[in-house]
């Protein structure tokens, strides 16, 4: 098993693959400015299993294309949706984020949480913009830091695991600069990474283990899972997801 196929083994059965919450993504539909009534196109891109998938088929009108590269997930999202009654709603697309197959001005909103990061945030914007109609919205949680200095330990990790990583006014600088103009921006709070997603992450890791046979590789990942919430519980204040929505102009 590849190291990519032992992260999705690892994470195909989790509610999400990131920080979050339903609550998040509730407030950050209601930023948009998006009426609820209307019929909207929206593609989420890099959906995963599609915890927020689900809460943007319940709360908007309209059609939604959530994008994932990886089956696991889109099986799952769409085991859920049939539950929900929301299968209608919603069709999965394998395909990567960097080779969407959309024409151009096809969607009214853009949404990923917390997958950007896989192509990179300017990357991801320039590319997808001209997918979107005139006007049209996008909606993206993208690491961030929240603070203009931090400590070395935490820049070396940050800068080892995501160079793209920036402070949130840089971040908006980057939307700016790129076609787009901002209205509205907040961060996730600690309890969409501990209670949402951390613990649940870490009352996984036995029954991963003993799955895998304890293997080197195994335990490698899980060393790497833990290292992560380590350094989230000692350096939450200086980073975060931001929820950065914008308008295409």
């Amino acid at each position: 098993m590849t190291e990519l196929e032992l992260i999705v083994d690892f994470h195909k059965d989790a509610e999400r693959q990131g920080p979050g919450s339903k609550e998040i993504t509730k407030r950050a539909i209601e930023l948009t400015g998006l009426h609820t009534s209307d019929d909207l196109k929206i593609a989420d891109i890099g959906c995963g299993s599609g915890a927020q998938t689900l809460v943007l088929a319940k709360q908007l009108q309209g059609h939604i294309t959530a994008v994932d590269l990886f089956p696991e997930f889109l099986e799952a999202l769409n085991k859920n949706a049939e539950q929900a009654g929301l299968n209608d709603r919603i069709s999965t697309l394998q395909c990567s984020m960097d080779t969407l197959p959309f024409a151009d001005e096809q969607f009214d909103l853009l949404w990923s949480e917390g997958a950007i990061y896989i192509m990179g945030f300017e990357e991801g914007i320039q590319q997808w913009r001209h997918f979107l109609k005139p006007g049209g919205i996008i909606a993206v949680s993208e690491i961030s830091w929240l603070t203009n200095e931090r400590p070395e330990e935490l820049q070396q990790y940050w800068d080892n695991a995501y160079p793209q990583i920036d402070t949130v006014s840089n971040k908006i600088k980057t939307l700016e600069q790129n076609g787009y103009s901002p209205l509205a921006h907040m961060v996730l709070p600690p309890s969409n990474w501990m209670e949402n997603y951390y613990r649940p992450l870490a009352q996984r890791f036995e029954d991963f283990l003993n799955k895998h046979n304890y293997s080197e590789q195994a335990k490698q990942l899980i060393e790497e899972e833990k290292k992560e919430i380590q350094m989230y519980q000692q350096y939450q204040d200086y980073y975060s997801y931001g929820f950065y929505i914008a308008k295409k102009v």
